[in-house]
């Protein structure tokens, strides 16, 4: 077991690179059950979520292995083993396997998805979902089981615009005779990325990054080399962290409008930002400025994987806060961390106050999801003394070794096994 050792109260300065979002490269990798030809998957992030999508391919008789920082799958040979919940307790993303696997084989066997705790995120959608494709579904002791011998494209409507579940059907749709249409679908852009990577091997996708999707399905999809787009979730962290510790940070290699609903939260908060094509300068110099009300919801609404980490910014403004997290009942998990710390917040149900303070202090905490992780190491950047982090495990399912990155932009924060001090 790791830790991470943050000495706080240092402003950062200068430029950061930003890794291939992991939430786009995980439904690729699955998308590549589509195809017996080799798939090259370029900069492809070496995470834990990633390291758990790869244990289920191989498991269903792919083959995939880096060579540098590029991945290679190939699923010539993808058999029906059942995917268990050793493996599927690691990792929610496991269930959009789902869609690639029925396309493909048009069976398939998985036990019920893990991830982190912050919410009940039923698979009710991903279910409703194929079932429009006439997917038969049926639970046997918490094994999923789907037979699509009988599967068809057809209009499907979406009760929610769900990112998973709009990726299982354009997967799912992607080998079908006829058009698959999603409608209310996911607007994200992992979507795009997505369509485009279908596309790229020779798939028929259009309309992604629209609330209809139209899958043309083709008989035979072909191997190609795909380089994903960059964490927006990623670059965002990035940003917070300036807008809480202070200082002036380039983040690059970024889609600027993918980070619109984040870029003018900072505004907000008195931060000064400059973008341009494909980076974005942050200076931020003096106590950020309360936000009246923050609401998450799907893009390109403010994202809910940048609410704690927004938190930690507002802990330290002038005047009081309003966060509503829409999406997820038990995101607010990680505020209890951040008291230990000095911060002033009330949560009630979905909706949590925060009253800001003019410092943080170092304290003893404990990661227990991904970004809740991540909003604990931008507030003890920003925080006077001393934090410990422990739960480095889950922070490490989405950030590529995120002490390094921080320590690039002036940061005192390392990384040690939990029995060296």
């Amino acid at each position: 077991m790791q830790k991470l050792i943050v000495d706080g109260g240092n402003p950062l300065f200068g430029e950061i690179s930003v890794q291939t979002a992991k939430n786009a490269a995980l439904p690729i990798i699955a998308a590549c059950i589509l195809t017996d030809d080799t798939v090259v998957i370029e900069k492809c992030p070496r995470l834990k979520d990633i390291d758990a999508m790869i244990d289920i391919m191989r498991h269903l008789g792919c083959s995939a292995e880096f060579n540098g920082d590029d991945l290679s799958i190939c699923c010539r040979d993808v058999s029906l083993n059942v995917i268990n919940s050793d493996l599927t307790g690691k990792l929610r993303s496991s269930i959009f396997i789902l869609g690639s696997i029925l396309s493909r084989c048009r069976r398939a066997y998985i036990s019920h998805p893990g991830g982190c705790e912050i919410g009940l995120r039923p698979i009710d959608l991903h279910i409703a979902g194929l079932k429009g494709l006439s997917v038969k579904i049926a639970d046997d002791c918490g094994v999923i089981c789907c037979d699509g011998s009988e599967m068809k494209s057809a209009v499907v409507n979406l009760d929610f615009a769900s990112v998973g579940a709009t990726e299982n059907l354009m997967m799912a749709g992607a080998l079908l005779d006829g058009e698959t249409v999603i409608v209310n679908a996911a607007r994200e852009p992992e979507i795009v990325d997505l369509a485009e990577f279908i596309n790229a091997m020779g798939g028929k996708v259009s309309g992604a990054g629209g609330s209809i999707i139209k899958v043309n399905g083709v008989k035979k999809l072909h191997g190609c080399r795909y380089r994903p787009m960059p964490d927006r979730i990623c670059a965002g962290t990035y940003l917070t962290a300036a807008a809480a510790a202070g200082g002036c940070v380039t983040v690059k290699n970024i889609v600027p409008e993918h980070i619109f609903g984040i870029t003018e939260r900072l505004k907000k908060t008195g931060a000064r930002l400059s973008v341009r094509r494909d980076s974005v300068r942050i200076t931020s110099s003096a106590r950020p400025r309360a936000i009246h009300k923050l609401e998450t919801n799907v893009y390109p609404a403010f994202p809910t994987d940048m609410q704690p980490q927004f938190c930690a910014v507002l802990a330290l403004a002038s005047g009081s806060s309003v966060i509503v997290e829409n999406l997820f009942e038990n995101r607010f998990g990680y505020t209890s961390e951040l008291s230990k710390m000095g911060a002033t917040i009330t949560v009630k149900d979905r909706v949590a106050v925060v009253r800001g303070v003019p410092k943080l202090r170092g304290a003893v905490l404990k990661a227990s999801d991904l970004r809740g992780g991540a909003a604990l190491v931008v507030a003890a950047m920003a925080a006077e003394g001393r934090s410990v982090i422990y739960g480095v495990e889950h922070i490490d399912r989405g950030y590529e070794y995120i002490e390094k990155a921080m320590t690039e932009l002036g940061a005192k924060i390392r990384r040690v096994n939990t029995d060296d001090l």
